[in-house]
């Protein structure tokens, strides 16, 4: 049989399936079958499903498979659990094979031209094995629906496997559908539906808080007060579509892709003026400052690049097929996501040290106790990060295979928390009040902005680009008893 043959129509769906919709679907375009010992195989996708409930006819796992052909060539769908992943091919028959042999079937201890699953007397339906056969001289061959319960918790792979040799070059094209109990979420996903929910609340409160101050104070508002309040309501955008887009998947199976663009265009928005926040607090903007000056462009230019490639990486992430593992394209757009945060963390720590420097040197003293806090906060997340990244790290190192799915929400959420956290930190920082005095720009702390630096070699006051740093030598503490506002009168 040299002929190259077609799989079409192959649904292999664990899922209720007694309502009609398309559920959470593994699409497959003409995929190639890739040797492995002496066998070929298909890697048909994975998921965290949990047992189906006893209690509740509504709420069950179940796998439904075709009804067989004629058998002349045989394709068979292995299902199996993770744990249970070292029964698949003959290591229990002190074999290598993958597929039965005619020896080992003279032993009858399997049959030949089908893939080795070792027998489990507790539990001998598992691994599922699902066979197809074509039937005559066809070269397509279709499978009609079965059921296969899922009755125990646990990570499923989903191999479609052949050992003839005649079969090279098959084709597969068609779909497998997923369902859990409470719905067609993806067991790793389902947490997050539910997170997403107490985020948006927790956005709403922070955003009812900070809009009852911004009344009470709207007539002394600073132009940066307008930026964290776009803020708060990107985020409590975002984690709304987040939720209404996973109650959506969860329920109807569908990922309409006008919600999820929505929602993943609201990501990468909020993402980019988080960071750009971030930015222009640390350059002072609105209290030593009182424009961006000649880095706006910079600022913006950085702002754009990282929408981009935030947007990329999250489009990849949540419009690619619904796995449990990401592929390999993945890697190549969490790289220069990863550059371009470490961009704005040097860039913001750089930024807050010459705050800092030129609020001291200012002695504003109100000011300068408002960026300590807020420099030590944001020292303290970066080390939480650093330490974060480390486990998730360790955690994906050591967990290849995705045994430990039901924590695995934890990462993403753990990123949204910081964030709301460090948002959280800056509407009480920079609090709307009715004397701004403490904070706000004014023309006693202006920002000598130019690039053009100033030395004066023997007074010991040194000025260079946009700051002038004042340098007291023990012998000279009674020589300077000017105020230094003096020296800021100068336009350098």
């Amino acid at each position: 049989m040299q002929r190259r043959r077609g799989l079409a129509a192959l649904a292999v769906l664990l899922a209720l399936a007694a309502r009609g919709a398309d559920a959470s679907v593994h699409e497959y375009s003409g995929g190639g079958f890739a040797p492995r010992a002496n066998s070929f195989f298909f890697h048909g996708g994975s998921e965290g499903l949990y047992a189906s409930d006893p209690t509740s006819n509504s709420s069950a796992s179940f796998i439904r498979h075709e009804a067989m052909q004629q058998k002349t060539g045989l394709v068979e769908a292995i299902i199996v659990e993770i744990q249970d992943r070292s029964k698949i091919g003959g290591s229990y028959l002190h074999s290598d094979a993958i597929c039965c042999t005619p020896e080992l079937d003279k032993e009858k201890s399997c049959k030949v031209g089908e893939v080795i699953i070792q027998p489990n007397p507790d539990n001998p339906d598992w691994p599922k094995r699902v066979q197809t056969f074509f039937s005559g001289r066809d070269e397509e061959a279709s499978m009609v629906t079965q059921v296969v319960s899922i009755n125990k918790t646990g990570m499923y792979y989903l191999y479609f496997m052949f050992c003839d040799p005649q079969l090279k070059g098959l084709k597969i094209t068609g779909r497998t559908v997923w369902r859990n109990p409470q719905g067609y979420l993806p067991g790793k996903m389902a947490p997050m539906m539910t997170f997403y929910g107490f985020m948006s609340l927790a956005y709403l409160v922070l955003g009812l808080l900070w809009f009852l101050q911004f009344v009470r104070c709207w007539k002394d508002i600073l132009q940066l007060h307008y930026h964290i309040t776009a803020v708060i309501a990107l985020g409590m955008c975002e984690m709304a579509f987040w939720y209404f887009e996973y109650a959506n998947f969860n329920s109807t199976g569908n990922r309409p892709m006008a919600i999820t663009l929505w929602a993943v265009t609201f990501t990468a928005v909020k993402k980019t003026i988080s960071r750009l926040l971030l930015l222009v607090v640390s350059m002072g903007y609105g209290v030593v400052r009182p424009t961006l000056g000649g880095v706006t462009s910079k600022v913006g230019a950085l702002g754009v690049v990282y929408f981009i490639a935030s947007e990329g990486l999250e489009l990849v992430e949540n419009l690619g097929n619904i796995n449990d593992f990401s592929g390999k394209t993945r890697l190549f757009l969490v790289l220069p996501v990863a550059i371009l945060d470490a961009t704005f963390i040097i860039w913001i720590f750089s930024s807050l040290s010459r705050t800092l420097e030129k609020l001291q040197l200012r002695r504003s003293m109100a000011k300068l106790e408002l960026y300590r806090k807020f420099t030590n906060s944001l020292a303290l997340s970066v080390l939480i990060s650093i330490a974060w990244i480390g486990y998730e790290l360790y955690f994906n190192a050591t967990d290849p295979l995705s045994e430990l799915w039901r924590r695995a929400w934890i990462i993403p959420a753990f990123w949204n928390v910081l964030s709301y956290v460090l948002l959280a930190i800056i509407c009480i920082l920079w609090s709307p009040s009715r004397n701004p005095t403490g904070f706000a720009y004014s023309e006693d702390t202006a920002d000598e902005a130019d690039e053009e630096g100033l030395s004066l070699v023997g007074s010991a006051v040194k000025g260079t680009g946009d700051i002038v740093n004042m340098h007291v030598f023990p012998e000279d503490k009674l020589k300077y008893r000017f105020p230094l506002h003096s020296w800021q009168a100068y336009d350098f």
